[in-house]
């Protein structure tokens, strides 16, 4: 919303010369300031001139335009490619020597094969708005040709520019934000619409009827009849419509913007003489056709609220006007004018501008709630204008259908605002603030009047702040007027002997531990779609296909929460792989959600009072499980390579290290045993074990899902369920024993089908309490020991706690750590 100083001067009585100290008193009312738009820098000579001729020159792929321009006491060649002006209309012209904003000097130059000895300005050029249409053309009468234009141009007047939150509709029109801008500066505020008298009508202006009363609680109709269709807008009204950021077209058009955006009323203007019977609001019906005055025909829909005669549409209620209505702008003589001014629900104008996607000044306020008290005051200053400016006459009837929706009163503590916002105000300024947004205030006690009693405000909002319906929202508006600097930024103090929780510290543990090895964290994106399960390859009855849907999803191919943490990460390996990044080891820890197998329903409080214990339960119930897993994928080289070497791709034995990783870090030792699950390759895939329990798998991924995804060749993951290892409570420390180690290699024959895992735990349990390690460091197969057999190579180093062991304690607990490989998966010791 753009609006200059001087037309915020209007309703407010004092208004700093400063705009910057303006935009300042807005933001104190929280107000959002998007830019001052200061005086644009220009300098003379800026010139009135009357078109005297015009030669068309048509020998160029473009309109251009050879004008003789009069200024009085000279005349001038200029060339101008705009097409929005005839012989006799006044202009502003940049005469040579002149610089506009930019800056752009100007000076006699040659083209088009004739030479332009100035330039004819529009209002973008002149730094007066954005419109860049066509040239500026002065009304007649503005100035005598000759005369110096700065001075009427107004450009001494800055220009505030609010971007205005969707809670603020009253602030879409000068009244609205002159009131905030009152309040901010504590000066005396004038309402416009109680400048407008609106009489007593005689009978009605134009037949009216609603057919939807909840899509249009309100419609009023004005007719003024004799309007000169030629008059032109006067300049003082032309020139704040451009400020605003709005281009002036004709006087009706005109004088029904400038009042909406003096008041925040949409208007429409029908000729009254396309007018065919009565208007009726009602739903359109299926099938129906409207031409909007933006020549587009359009296919409307059940939904939409229309306005029609005995012809039917003429108009898309609240957005935009049909076009068999339209006042022409090339009509001669005099015009009859059937004003509208109406109030619309504003759910019914925001999915109706949606769905026809074509969004309008109207239907940006009406989608924001326009005051319902309005529509006569505004129609009254409509008719006013075109009166004075256009020399109709107001016929004495008035349409005024429906009745605008009374607001309740809310009710609220009276010290509520300085007990939320920990601020004692002086008194009676809740009262005064309430009063200053428009608020009808009164007092009342509860109680005996006595100890124990409670004095409440009680306040009627006014028409234009339907959302003042709740204590919290009479709060805001105290603290929001009072300033929200004067509210304290105190930090609570933390309470002793506090501090992270376990859990925390073992996912900041494990994150550390992730980053430290080389795995760079990412955030992927947390939703998933049908496209992903069938991308990982899995059945379709895997647990990890049953998910949520989102309500209201940001990407509606992706309306899932995520059951597994794969498909975002893999998807962040391919984009990094796509920008250049070759050699990669992400790793993400982050919550999947698990639906329960049977829908568990979900209770639906009240918000009138606090949720008792047992709803707060069910709710709990309802919930889905949200465990936090850990999520690891590696493509290209895991060791880097370079004059040392080729270096070395990551395999599946570094996503089963980093399963360890994790599980070293949050104080367990992961058991790895062979598994298949999809999307790794049924022969390359671990799963990681708590005990018995399995909290994750790792491996290489299926080369399917490696080839459907687009993934590096060979890409490996790992997923592993955090919350499913048990938390250490103490970490016990470590043993460290000063004496000597004595290291045993042993090589045991098995079948190729026995995982090396399986092997060591046997000789870790083997082994005893003496045994401090085993390390798998070599791996044969050949014909020495037999086909679909192996031969795994182990280091075994032992050690006591109190002594220096004998070769023979060694010895013996290394012949039970075979005896019990040998026992338990056939191993044989070579």
């Amino acid at each position: 919303m753009r609006v200059p100083l001087s037309w915020l001067r209007d309703h407010v009585a004092e208004v700093p010369a400063d705009a910057e100290a303006v935009g300042e008193a807005f933001v104190r009312v929280g107000l959002e300031l998007e830019e001052i738009h200061g005086t644009p820098e220009l300098t003379g000579p800026l010139t009135v001139g009357r078109v005297a001729e015009i030669e068309e020159l048509t020998e160029f792929k473009k309109p251009i335009r050879f004008c003789r321009v009069d200024f009085g006491d000279t005349t001038r060649e200029i060339v101008c490619g705009a097409r929005n002006f005839v012989v006799g209309d006044l202009i502003i012209a940049a005469l040579p020597g002149a610089v506009l904003p930019g800056p752009f000097p100007i000076s006699a130059r040659k083209t088009y094969g004739r030479t332009s000895d100035g330039m004819i300005c529009s209002a973008k050029e002149l730094g007066l708005g954005a419109d860049h249409s066509g040239i500026l053309v002065l009304p007649p009468g503005t100035a005598e040709p000759g005369t110096d234009a700065l001075p009427l141009l107004g450009v001494d007047d800055p220009v505030v520019e609010l971007a205005i939150t969707p809670d603020r509709g009253y602030c879409f029109a000068v009244r609205g934000i002159a009131r905030e801008l009152a309040a901010s500066l504590g000066e005396d505020y004038t309402d416009p619409a109680r400048r407008v008298r609106v009489p007593e009508a005689e009978g009605p202006a134009w037949p009216v009827r609603i057919a939807d009363e909840a899509g249009c609680p309100r419609f009023v109709t004005r007719r003024v009849t004799g309007v000169d269709a030629s008059a032109p807008t006067p300049w003082w009204m032309q020139r704040r419509l451009l400020a605003a950021g709005m281009r002036p077209i004709s006087l009706t058009v005109d004088v029904t913007n400038f009042v909406m955006l003096d008041l925040g009323q949409p208007i429409h203007a029908y000729d009254a003489t396309r007018l065919q019977g009565g208007i009726v609001v009602r739903r359109a019906e299926a099938g129906e056709k409207l031409r909007t005055l933006d020549d587009v025909e359009r296919t409307l829909d059940p939904d939409d609220l229309v306005i029609t005669d005995d012809s039917g549409p003429i108009g898309l209620a609240g957005v935009m006007g049909g076009a068999s209505t339209e006042i022409p702008l090339d009509k001669t003589g005099s015009v009859d004018v059937v004003i509208e001014a109406a109030h619309f629900a504003p759910t019914v104008i925001a999915r109706a501008a949606r769905r026809h996607k074509l969004p309008s000044e109207a239907s940006k306020r009406f989608e924001r709630s326009v005051d319902p008290q309005l529509p006569p005051i505004a129609a009254e200053a409509v008719a006013n204008l075109l009166v004075e400016h256009g020399g109709g006459r107001i016929e004495p009837g008035r349409t005024d259908v429906g009745a605008a929706p009374i607001l309740p009163p809310v009710r609220m503590p009276l010290d509520l605002p300085d007990r939320t916002a920990g601020v004692s105000y002086e008194r009676g300024a809740t009262v005064a603030r309430l009063t200053q947004v428009g608020c009808a205030v009164e007092l009342e006690t509860s109680g005996d009047g006595k100890a124990g009693s409670t004095t409440l405000v009680v306040a009627t909002p006014p028409s234009w702040r339907p959302d003042l319906d709740l204590p919290a929202a009479l709060v805001e508006e105290v603290l929001r007027l009072e300033g929200y600097e004067t509210i304290p930024s105190t930090l609570p103090p933390a309470p002793a002997g506090r501090g992270l929780t376990p859990a925390q510290l073992r996912k900041r543990a494990v994150s550390r531990a992730l980053a430290e090895a080389g795995h760079v964290e990412v955030e992927p994106f947390p939703f998933v779609g049908d496209a992903a399960w069938d991308a990982l390859g899995l059945p379709e009855d895997d647990v990890r296909r049953r998910t949520v849907t989102v309500a209201n999803p940001l990407d509606a191919d992706r309306d899932r929460l995520a059951t597994t943490l794969l498909p975002g990460l893999l998807e962040t390996l391919v984009r990094n792989k796509a920008r250049g990044f070759d050699d990669l080891a992400l790793y993400t820890l982050g919550q999947v959600v698990l639906p329960h197998r049977n829908p568990v329903p979900m209770p639906d409080p009240g918000v009138d009072r606090r949720p008792t214990d047992s709803e707060i339960a069910m709710i709990r119930a309802a919930l889905p499980a949200q465990p936090v897993h850990v999520g690891v994928v590696l493509g290209g080289d895991r060791e880097p390579r370079g004059w040392w070497g080729r270096g070395r791709p990551a395999g599946w034995q570094d996503a089963i290290e980093a399963g360890r990783l994790v599980g070293a870090a949050a104080g367990v030792e992961l058991r790895v045993t062979k598994a298949e699950l999809a999307p790794w390759h049924p022969g390359r895939c671990a799963a990681l074990r708590v005990g018995e329990w399995v909290v994750g798998h790792a491996g290489e991924l299926h080369p399917k899902v490696v080839e459907a995804l687009g993934l590096p060749p060979r890409t490996c993951a790992m997923e592993l369920d955090l919350d499913a290892i048990p938390l250490q409570d103490a970490r016990p420390a470590p043993r460290i024993s000063p004496y000597p180690p004595v290291s045993v290699d042993v090589a045991l024959v098995a079948a190729e089908t026995v995982p090396a895992a399986e092997v060591a735990a046997a000789l870790t349990e083997g082994g005893g309490e003496l045994l401090e390690e085993v390390r798998l460091f070599d791996v044969y197969t050949g014909a020495q020991v037999g086909e679909g057999n192996r031969s795994l190579a182990y280091a075994l180093r032992f050690r006591a706690p109190d002594r220096t062991l004998t070769n023979e304690e060694a010895n013996a607990a290394r012949d039970a750590a075979v005896a019990l490989a040998a026992e338990r998966v056939g191993a044989v010791l070579r």
